[in-house]
């Protein structure tokens, strides 16, 4: 509860319980798919299937809840 109240909630203004539910269920998705743990050696808990080498590779960048949080992966 700590974690998503720092990083989400605490930073972007509510205006509804529908938008609540949306940031939420935005952060959720982050949270649990791209965001490093360091319990799990710096991994997310759902991470991607395969490793890519970023050297090679070119980043692209998407904004999640309008920017407030980035999250990057390889480009096509």
């Amino acid at each position: 509860m700590g974690t998503v109240r720092r990083e989400c909630t605490d930073r972007i203004l509510i205006v509804g319980e529908r938008h609540l539910a949306a940031v939420l269920a935005g952060y959720t998705r982050h949270y649990n798919g791209h965001r490093p743990h360091q319990s799990l050696d710096q991994r997310p808990p759902k991470p991607a299937p395969h490793a890519v080498d970023l050297d090679a590779a070119r980043v692209h960048r998407r904004p999640i809840l309008g920017g407030l949080i980035n999250e990057y992966q390889t480009a096509a």
